[in-house]
C-alpha cells in the first residue's frame, strides 16, 4: 500500500524544513504519494501575544513567501511548488541567505519565473492560502504549529526534529510516528529540545 502524504509547510519555518528533509529521505527509500501544501505562519500567529504584526515587517513579512508559493503552485503545479520550497529552503535555512525578499527573488530567478514576485505584495492569493492552511490545521487543532502532516487521512503536528533522520532511521521514525498518530486517543509526546538545529 502506498502511503498518501500531504506535507503542509511555511517556507521560513526551520522545523518544517528539517521535517521535509525527513519525508524526502522516506520518499527516496519507499514509494509514497507526497504532495506539498501551503500553510502560513502569518495566519497562524495573527493576533497571538508576543508576535509583531506582519504589517510592520515590510519585506520580511511572512505573508510574502507564501503568497509567491501560491502563485508558483497556480502557475507551475506540484513540481514547481516543490522546486520553489526546496530552493528557498536550501538558500534560507542551509546557506543562511538573508533577507527574505532576496531569497524569494533568487529562487524565482533560478526558476525563470521572476515575474511572480508581484504576488508577494498583493492579497490575490490570501484566500487560497487560508483555505490550504485551514485544511492542514483543522484535523489537528489550533494549538500547534508547522509542519502539519497528513498520512492516509491521519493528521498530526510535527515531528519537531533538530536534525534529519537518514536511512533506516528515517523509515523507522515514519512507521513509528504513524503507529502513534493512528491511535485516536493519542494527543501529545514531547521533551525539551536541546542542541543546535542541523538543516542538511
Amino acid at each position: 500500500m502506498v502511503n498518501k502524504v500531504d506535507f503542509y509547510f511555511d517556507p521560513v519555518c526551520p522545523f518544517a524544513w528539517i521535517a521535509y528533509g525527513w519525508i524526502k529521505e522516506v520518499e527516496a527509500q519507499r514509494e509514497i504519494g507526497l504532495t506539498v501544501r501551503i500553510m502560513s505562519l502569518a495566519v497562524l500567529n495573527d493576533g497571538r501575544e508576543g508576535h509583531v504584526p506582519e504589517s510592520e515587517k515590510g519585506l520580511d513579512s511572512a505573508w510574502r513567501p507564501v503568497r509567491v508559493a501560491a502563485a508558483v503552485d497556480e502557475r507551475l503545479g506540484q513540481p514547481g511548488l516543490r522546486s520553489y520550497y526546496e530552493t528557498f529552503g536550501r538558500l534560507f535555512h542551509v546557506e543562511r541567505v538573508r533577507g527574505r525578499d532576496k531569497v524569494i527573488r533568487d529562487v524565482l530567478a533560478r526558476m525563470n519565473a521572476g515575474e511572480l514576485i508581484a504576488a508577494a505584495d498583493t492579497t490575490d492569493y490570501d484566500e487560497t492560502i487560508m483555505k490550504s492552511h485551514n485544511a492542514g490545521m483543522e484535523p489537528v487543532g489550533l494549538e500547534v504549529g508547522t509542519p502539519t502532516i497528513h498520512v492516509d487521512g491521519v493528521a498530526f503536528f510535527g515531528p519537531v526534529l533538530s536534525a534529519i533522520p537518514r536511512g533506516q532511521e528515517a523509515l523507522d521514525m515514519f512507521d513509528g510516528t504513524l503507529l502513534i498518530a493512528r491511535n485516536p486517543h493519542f494527543s501529545e509526546l514531547k521533551r525539551t529540545r536541546s542542541g543546535d538545529l542541523r538543516y542538511d
